[in-house]
């Protein structure tokens, strides 16, 4: 097997054959965390309208969310100050790629899954709250989901709408079996209250029924979750313009469609729509990998684990320039294999790099968005 690159030891491979399998471990959040990995994602060769609730129709929904993404985080990485696409890094890396592996999601570990409409309402909640885990060393992706899983095994109305409502934050800390405070805790449970809410004022108490509004489109599906859930609209100002992200939203999207392995709910006419979720790990893993350059003054506050705060053009350009960055790959990849790539299927490949790698240092922002 040949070699892409190594990030912390951690080699990609050049070529992988059709029967074969790679399975990488993951942790989605605060790597630098607590070393208990999620049930390892299986990454294979394999390929893998509309509706009416209530009194809201939404046949005519239509967005250009993701066009948005796109388009924004193109604008940013050309008038970047701090973080530098670098073409040529781009195409060093995309030289040595022969296939990208095709991404299966393992449910079977630490996420609940019943192949019905308890699992979209647990994948709500979940990606409601899934954010900004640093702060607490001790804590990590993994603690989210196994907990609220565990949560809902002891109780299915655990995550009834009118319950989201009234959650406190030791009461979701007792949830989460977590002993102490959680970073931005007043943030969640505010987050909580405003799903419930919401999907009790619009959807019958329920994400099943935000997700058969979206016409089996994911963009659709990102579109109306910004639109009715304050918390899940990831964007911001940069340079006078604004800039579209939508991670945790795209993210639901994403989770349905691997959860579900794109059948029922999780069932998405334009899943290429989708773009990689911009967070902490996968701008760390472009440098790495020499596709993202950094200013001195940008490097040296990474490397000294200094915060990074939320709206400022360092943060908002690791983002962006990390979005456009793996578009661009995806279009050369595209070209090179002559076969479409997912940007999600990116996503997770750079996220099984870097999350290998405890020394891997990426920047750190407090924000509810990821």
């Amino acid at each position: 097997m040949g070699t892409l690159s190594s990030v912390c030891g951690v080699w990609w491979p050049k070529s992988i054959g059709t029967e074969k399998r790679v399975r990488f471990r993951l942790w989605r959040q605060n790597p630098h965390g607590k070393k208990t990995p999620t049930p390892p994602l299986s990454f294979s060769m394999k390929t893998r309208e509309t509706s009416k609730q209530g009194s809201h129709t939404h046949a005519a929904l239509r967005s250009d969310s993701m066009d948005d993404v796109r388009a924004t985080s193109a604008w940013v990485a050309s008038r970047s100050s701090h973080v530098l696409v670098d073409s040529a890094g781009i195409e060093k890396v995309v030289s040595t790629i022969e296939s990208i592996p095709k991404v299966e999601w393992d449910f079977e570990g630490i996420h609940y899954f019943d192949n019905g409409p308890l699992t979209v309402q647990y994948l709500f909640v979940l990606d409601a709250l899934n954010f900004c885990f640093w702060p607490d060393k001790d804590l990590n992706y993994d603690d989210l989901a196994s907990g609220l899983k565990a949560a809902l095994q002891n109780d299915k109305s655990a995550f009834d709408a009118d319950r989201l409502q009234k959650y406190t934050g030791p009461q979701l800390r007792e949830l989460l079996r977590w002993p102490r405070p959680l970073p931005l805790e007043e943030e969640r449970v505010r987050l909580l209250h405003e799903v419930g809410i919401e999907l009790e004022r619009s959807f019958e108490g329920k994400a099943s029924k935000l997700v058969e509004c979206c016409g089996k489109s994911a963009m659709n599906l990102v579109a109306l979750v910004a639109r009715h859930f304050p918390g899940f609209r990831d964007h911001t100002v940069y340079k006078g313009r604004q800039v579209f992200l939508y991670k945790r939203a795209q993210i639901f999207a994403a989770d349905l469609w691997g959860a579900f392995r794109g059948q029922g709910y999780g069932e998405f006419k334009d899943i290429g729509s989708l773009t990689i979720m911009a967070d902490y790990i996968v701008p760390a893993v472009l440098r790495q990998l020499g596709v993202l350059k950094y200013s001195p003054t940008l490097a040296s506050t990474i490397e000294a684990s200094g915060e990074i705060g939320p709206g400022t053009e360092e943060e908002v350009e690791l983002r962006a320039c990390s979005v456009h960055a793996v578009e661009k790959m995806r279009e050369l990849i595209s070209v090179k294999s002559g076969r479409q790539v997912l940007s999600v299927e990116l996503d997770l490949w750079l996220w099984a790099s870097g999350v290998q790698c405890t020394s891997l240092q990426h920047h750190r922002t407090l924000s509810i968005y990821y």
